[in-house]
């Protein structure tokens, strides 16, 4: 009997990396501090501030480069969208996130909030 080899699938694994940031002297939290995740998974990262926020700009930064405004936030309630991602500002503004609709290797980076 022989036994067959099978072809093991490699799926690229993406690194996501959040930062935290400060704003008026307050930390800006974001959760998860980081993720791993698969090709086409889905992830939404979160900020929350102490403070109300005027705005609140979501960023992203691929290894080597310089950070990309993505989003830029500035009324409570505020929901933008950009082909896969959608960022969304709390009516307090003071918590917002970021979801990543079936991510790809170009969204491989560091993504962070400021206000």
């Amino acid at each position: 009997m022989r036994m067959k080899r099978e072809k093991l699938l490699m799926v690229p694994a993406l690194i996501i990396w959040m930062q935290v940031s400060q704003v008026n002297g307050q930390q800006i939290q974001q959760i998860p501090p980081s993720l791993l995740l698969q090709e086409g998974e889905n992830f939404t990262t979160y900020c929350n501030s102490s403070i109300t926020l005027n705005r609140l700009q979501w960023y992203k930064q691929r290894p080597g480069g310089s950070p990309i405004l993505l989003m830029m936030l500035v009324t409570g309630g505020d929901v933008q969208k950009q082909e896969r991602l959608t960022a969304r500002f709390g009516e307090t503004r003071k918590h917002s996130s970021l979801h990543i609709t079936a991510a790809q290797t170009a969204d491989v980076g560091t993504y962070f909030c400021a206000g």
